[in-house]
């Protein structure tokens, strides 16, 4: 009988990056070696957005930031959030062995639909969680109409906009 092997599409990059690291003398930059490097990069906050009835909500986790280091904009419809986490060495003398919390700038931008009215947009930071509220325009909203029957009874119904 024959085992069947799952295809991994990624694992064929994984490896091709290890080898063009072996070829060039770098094995140490391999991710999961046993030397790994130790170096700062670009990386991305992880972002929850969730939509509800009257606005949508963004979440971004920025552990160990303060709302001063993030930058927050909205220009042509797109929301941007940019920010830094600097690496600070505590003293020449201290020998690091491992550093897996990641460093360097970062950018994320969003695409605001057009039900978002851009003039109310609001952000709150607490405990390393931004929270970016969006509000949705008066206009967007579903309204509730009263449809009259010829007999005189009254139904209710939803009638949502298209956008």
């Amino acid at each position: 009988m024959t085992d069947l092997i799952r295809w991994d599409p990624f694992g064929e990059f994984q490896t091709l990056s290890e080898r063009l690291n072996r070829m060039l003398g770098r094995e140490g930059l391999a991710r999961g070696g046993r030397d790994e490097a130790l170096t700062a990069g670009t990386w991305m906050p992880p972002v929850d957005i969730v939509e509800g009835k009257d606005k949508i909500t963004l979440k971004a986790e920025l552990p160990g930031f303060t709302e001063n280091q993030v930058d927050l904009t909205v220009e042509d419809g797109m929301l941007t959030l940019k920010g830094e986490r600097k690496f600070e060495k505590e003293s020449n003398e201290d020998n690091y062995h491992r550093v897996e919390r990641s460093y360097g700038s970062f950018v994320r931008s969003f695409s605001l639909p057009a039900s978002v009215d851009q003039t109310r947009i609001s952000a709150t930071f607490a405990d390393g969680i931004l929270q970016v509220e969006l509000p949705k325009k008066e206009e967007t909203r579903p309204k509730q109409i009263k449809i009259s029957a010829g007999n005189g009874s009254k139904k209710d119904i939803d009638i949502k906009k298209s956008r």
